[in-house]
């Protein structure tokens, strides 16, 4: 079977990431979600007197999903502290959906789903990586230091 231009095409469009219309819509619902929790009126109790961020929310190509990334503010991701939130979250979308409806307008409005940002942890540990002593002495001294 031959491919044709329109296969490299979508190929190549899948292999891109995401559109400037995914990144505005995702951008819309992480700005719409960040105001309505702000706002204190869900009654969850996983999530009342909470500080939640909203990190990212990922749009799918035909903007009917949205990913929305979700920490603690100011809290570590390790334990089951995030995954409550994310529980609470899941519980309570359908009022997040209909509240959005209106913060933002869609065609259709997202399908929310909701996920523990794992990205802080990673730059910790990252960050903890690079300053080891183990990589300090790899590194020697920086450029500019002099040796005593």
């Amino acid at each position: 079977m031959r491919k044709t231009s329109k296969d490299k095409g979508a190929r190549k469009a899948s292999q891109r990431g995401p559109s400037q219309r995914q990144l505005r819509a995702g951008e819309l619902v992480r700005r719409g979600l960040a105001e309505i929790i702000a706002r204190g009126t869900i009654q969850d109790p996983d999530l009342i007197e909470r500080a939640i961020t909203i990190s990212e929310v990922r749009m799918s190509p035909d903007m009917r999903h949205a990913t929305c990334y979700v920490a603690p503010l100011g809290g570590s991701l390790t334990g089951g502290d995030t995954e409550k939130i994310v529980a609470a979250l899941t519980r309570v979308k359908s009022y997040l959906r209909g509240q959005l409806a209106h913060e933002v307008t869609f065609k259709y409005m997202p399908d929310l789903a909701f996920a523990a940002d794992t990205s802080f942890d990673r730059a910790e540990a990252v960050d903890r990586l690079l300053h080891s002593p183990k990589v300090a002495q790899d590194l020697g001294p920086e450029d500019g230091e002099e040796d005593d």
